[in-house]
């Protein structure tokens, strides 16, 4: 059972900084981060690690949390943003994972939707304090932009909310 409304996301960076690991999901095909729901009675550290593990097939470790940010509608969910870094294992594709890649921070995809853009930014500041801000940029307007934009993944992205998934 997940705790509702909350999620974890994880940024890893190589040890140079300069490439971010991303994903491509096979219902929403778009790059993202990794992460997803919290188990009950499973700490938010856990819970990255395992997203992590079973998205990518790495194992890895939390170095810092970098931030919480608050929705300011009903399209995302309060997130709990990680930096981790990978220890071991090989990239391995998953139910939920179509392809797994480090992007140079400086040429990410194009299919990088918000707020991933920004919580690479806010991984990439190397803050001493927690990051705490609203979820402004996954707002109706963009959503409506992108449905002119990309209105197949803007669909798929909409089903998923209600609980239907179309895997590919």
């Amino acid at each position: 059972m997940q705790i509702k409304d909350q999620t974890v996301m994880g940024v890893v960076l190589s040890d140079t900084r300069d490439k971010v690991l991303l994903i491509q999901r096979r219902d929403v095909p778009v790059w993202t981060l990794v992460g997803g729901g919290i188990e009950k009675d499973e700490s938010l550290e856990n819970a990255i690690i395992r997203e992590l593990c079973e998205e990518t097939g790495y194992t890895t470790k939390v170095i810092k949390k970098i931030g919480e940010y608050t929705p300011v509608n009903k399209l995302t969910k309060y997130t709990h943003l990680y930096e981790c870094k990978i220890l071991s294992g090989e990239p391995t594709l998953s139910d939920e994972t179509r392809k797994i890649n480090f992007f140079d921070i400086n040429n990410l995809p194009k299919l990088l939707p918000p707020p991933y853009p920004e919580w690479i930014h806010d991984g990439l500041k190397n803050e001493k304090t927690l990051i705490k801000r609203n979820l402004k940029s996954v707002n109706y307007y963009t959503l409506i932009k992108n449905l002119f934009l990309h209105p197949i993944l803007v669909v798929r992205f909409l089903l998923t909310k209600i609980g239907l998934t179309i895997n590919s």
